[in-house]
């Protein structure tokens, strides 16, 4: 026989202010098989939840009903107060009177008590009908896979080894570094970028929990948490790394020149080349699109000049499978297209140029060595605009949010050209100033207050050519005035935008991604750098703009989760899962193709009553299951259930009211 206790919070002002908790637990004693209701200030407190211990002991309670807020918020705090009593913790329901009734009705308090009863009431009937469910226990493979190598992957990936967990970092260049290699100085310290990350990048290399894969990319994931396999494609790089000693000969000798993607075209690169002089691995590779040997079968220099005989024109593309555990994200960032802003003259001025094309430029490892020049006669320039929000914080023409970096990069680009140029002077268009770091405010004072720079709030409405200068024509809001200033080259602070493979990555990995292609965490605030599909992570500039503290920071709490999944040699998971009854399932596969998480599959077993044929059912793996319950909803046959949301639970809860 039924025995439920009912527990109902004030949960403060938040419930008890605009809900009559008194007459709420009036109207819940009289509801049949409730043995026990009482009224608590705070249930999820620890005197709450040993009240709720004690009361299931001492009245023999069968199922528990706590009416408080979201479970969300406190779920587990009581299921754990369950079983500590001895009860099986799936016999808890949980009624949520804060969102669904206090909050909605603030102004109706009458009508905020009647719906707070409802919902107790369908609760302590679904209560009745719970079943005692049991935790999944699921093995784990301790390996951790991490797709990209910038300083978010290469963090994560150093912290999971040093727990002694092997890793695998598979990167799409033929070098780890990712966009922070192409950086001189990092704010708001101005310290070396190659100095903070060389060292990162070298100990990923010698690490002996890592294994390092460039030139190569993911290309399918099957199976589930704690249990996936991983394909990666392993390009063909043309040059053999255990003989090669990367001594430069080749590219040196190398007669094809294409444009150089590290320096962002400002200058060429071989059709053999290494992308930056730090590259990790520090082996050349071979353009396959352009390397005339490779495409006419003429040439064949680099083979010539290789001493080790390194060369190797036949290689092909090798495919590596991993079985890892779990997954960690961290494809970086693009940079969005100004092309749209045509009265800035994007592609018409040569000296119209991108914030990452003037940062290779001021690189001392840059193609201008170090100094800033005008790409259309090579000059130095002395006067340079310096356009902020291009694209970003722009629904006309770009995109609704805010790149976040854009005004601390910005500021430290108008110090480097001070450092680099002394008679220069820079002006900055700018919107409104979003300075929210450690030390960022007192940089971008640093920025006016030491270069001298004109901060100038508005936006820039047209570019065009006089004579061998840039007019800049803009809006100064501070005076009310349109302004125009004379500029030798203008530099537009472009939008960080999502890594353009994002949404195929993402269908590969089965998770979710936002309309611009940034991916999807699974909670803004409670996980933040978890997605909906257990056990892949997410880490840096993939799923929003970030600086590099706080790519850092995320891609140390990826690493942490990984290593909580991986502290025992199986992981828990919950029970509340889909399940097929093979006897009504008429085979339709309608649930294989609704299931977001590629959790179903096929199996054929025999018909029965003593036939050899055999029909097609479906199958659910329980590892992957996630309980959203897609498959139940588009069952024809209502062969699927859910466990904690069975049929009967359901109509005892509509019967209920």
């Amino acid at each position: 026989m039924a025995r439920v206790g009912v527990f109902v919070c004030f949960c403060g002002a938040n419930i008890g202010d605009f809900v009559d908790i008194p007459a709420v637990v009036e109207e819940t004693k009289k509801i049949k098989d409730v043995k026990y209701a009482i009224e608590y200030k705070y249930v999820c407190s620890d005197p709450g939840q040993q009240m709720i211990r004690d009361t299931i002991v001492d009245h023999r309670l069968t199922s528990i009903v706590v009416a408080a807020c979201s479970p969300r918020m406190h779920e587990k705090t009581f299921r754990k107060a369950l079983s500590d009593a001895g009860m099986n913790p799936y016999l808890l329901e949980v009624a949520n009177i804060r969102e669904h009734a206090s909050w909605v009705h603030q102004k109706d308090k009458e009508a905020a008590t009647e719906k707070s009863c409802d919902l107790i009431r369908m609760a302590v009937a679904k209560s009745i009908a719970n079943e005692q469910l049991h935790e999944i226990s699921v093995p784990v493979t301790k390996r951790a896979l991490v797709i990209g190598g910038g300083i978010a992957g290469i963090q994560a990936a150093l912290d999971i080894a040093d727990a002694r967990i092997p890793v695998t970092l598979v990167e799409k260049s033929p070098s780890i570094g990712g966009r922070m290699a192409q950086l001189d100085e990092t704010f708001p310290t101005l310290d070396c970028s190659q100095c903070i990350l060389t060292p990162r990048m070298v100990d990923v290399a010698s690490h002996p929990y890592i294994e390092l894969l460039p030139y190569s990319e993911v290309t399918e994931l099957d199976g589930y948490v704690g249990n996936y396999k991983a394909k990666i494609k392993k390009k063909a790089s043309f040059v053999n790394f255990d003989t090669c000693t990367g001594c430069g000969t080749c590219w040196q000798k190398c007669p094809v020149k294409v444009p150089n993607e590290f320096n962002m075209g400002v200058d060429k690169r071989k059709a053999i080349y290494s992308p930056f002089p730090q590259a990790v691995p520090n082996k050349p590779v071979i353009d396959a699109e352009h390397c005339t040997m490779l495409i006419k079968g003429k040439c064949g220099v680099c083979a010539k000049v290789c001493e080790k005989g390194s060369i190797d024109y036949e290689m092909k593309d090798e495919m590596i499978e991993r079985e890892i555990g779990a997954v960690v994200v961290a494809t970086g960032f693009d940079l969005w297209d100004p092309k749209p802003y045509e009265e800035y003259g994007v592609g018409r001025f040569k000296d119209v140029i991108t914030s990452l094309e003037f940062e290779r430029m001021v690189s001392a490892n840059g193609p201008t060595g170090g100094v800033p020049v005008r790409p259309s006669d090579g000059n130095v320039p002395k006067n340079v605009v310096f356009i902020k929000c291009v694209g970003s914080r722009d629904e006309a023409k770009g995109i609704e949010y805010c790149s976040k970096v854009c005004c601390m990069y910005t500021a430290k680009h108008a110090i480097l050209l001070h450092h680099k140029v002394h008679d220069s002077h820079a002006y900055v268009f700018y919107m409104d100033i979003r300075a929210a770091g450690k030390g960022y405010e007192e940089f971008v004072k640093r920025a006016q207050v030491e270069t001298g720079a004109t901060y100038l709030r508005g936006r820039v409405s047209k570019i065009y050519k006089k004579g061998d200068k840039l007019m800049v024509i803009g809006e100064d809001a501070q005076i009310g005035q349109v302004v125009e200033v004379e500029a030798d080259m203008v530099v537009l602070a472009t939008a960080i935008y999502p890594y353009k493979d994002n949404p195929d990555l993402a269908r590969l990995l089965g998770i979710s991604y936002d309309k611009y292609g940034f991916l999807s965490e699974a909670h803004p605030k409670l996980r933040p750098v978890e997605t909906a599909k257990a056990g892949i992570f997410l880490a840096g500039c993939t799923q929003a703009p970030k600086d590099i503290p706080d790519s850092v920071a995320q891609a140390s709490a990826t690493a942490a989760k990984v290593c909580a999944l991986f502290s025992g040699d199986t992981m828990k998971k919950d029970p509340m899962i889909a399940s097929v009854n093979p006897e009504f399932c008429s085979g339709c596969e309608n649930c294989v193709s609704v299931c977001p998480y590629q959790a179903i599959v096929t199996e054929e077993i025999p018909m029965g009553h003593g036939s050899e044929e055999v029909r097609t059912v479906s199958k659910i793996n329980e590892g992957v299951c996630q309980g959203c319950g897609s498959c139940v909803a588009i069952c024809r046959s209502m062969a699927i259930d859910l466990a904690g949301f069975t049929d009967m639970q359901i109509i005892n809860e509509i019967v209920a009211i």
